[in-house]
């Protein structure tokens, strides 16, 4: 099943990113460039890396200047991670362009890029609830209300890893049909921007 395939990935990019454990690393794609598995990867790292990010933005001790630049990496680092969910879909917009699509197809409220994103995003959850629940210098209380909250997102994985595997195959059955839109975010653009295009 995919969405396994795409866990695996998620958190071999996160075990990979806590060996260092710092979000100024240097990042190395172990998959071929042809290969999904490449954008997979290069996905979760975004998402692992501005994480960390959105825990030392929120330091009450950083300084104002660390704070804006911190802000920057930050929309930049939303910028990919968007252009890699449209890179995604691509692949599968691609895989699926033969299928025969059924009279009474649907169209689905999100593309399979957007929920493999969220499956991604919960991968640093478990991943990070698992700590806080075995953590040794926590208290019991806590171990026991984060274990709770990870038995949710175990539960939210399976709900979603199912999801996105149905969704998958009623696209190679013609059950469902794919339709992508482009995110056309405004804020980066110096056209559409006005307070960036004052500054041209």
């Amino acid at each position: 099943m995919f969405s396994a395939f795409a866990f695996e990935i998620f958190e071999e990019s996160i075990r990979t990113y806590h060996i260092k454990d710092d979000v100024y690393q240097a990042f190395t794609n172990p998959y071929p460039t042809e290969d999904v598995a490449h954008l997979l990867y290069r996905k979760n790292w975004i998402d692992t890396v501005q994480w960390h990010y959105e825990d030392i933005i929120r330091d009450p001790d950083i300084q104002p200047k660390d704070a804006l630049d911190l802000k920057r990496k930050i929309d930049a680092s939303n910028q990919d991670r968007t252009d890699l969910v449209e890179f995604i879909d691509s692949y599968f917009l691609k895989k699926y362009q033969s299928v025969e699509v059924k009279e009474d197809a649907t169209i689905n409220t999100e593309s399979p890029a957007w929920a493999i994103d969220r499956l991604s995003i919960l991968a640093l959850k478990i991943y990070h609830m698992k700590i806080e629940a075995e953590r040794p210098d926590a208290t019991e209380s806590h171990r026991e209300a984060c274990s709770k909250k990870l038995a949710v997102l175990l539960e939210q994985k399976k709900d979603l890893s199912t999801a996105i595997d149905q969704l998958l195959a009623d696209f190679e059955s013609g059950d469902k049909y794919m339709k992508v839109y482009k995110q056309m975010k405004m804020y980066n653009d110096e056209e559409l921007n006005p307070v960036l295009r004052g500054q041209k």
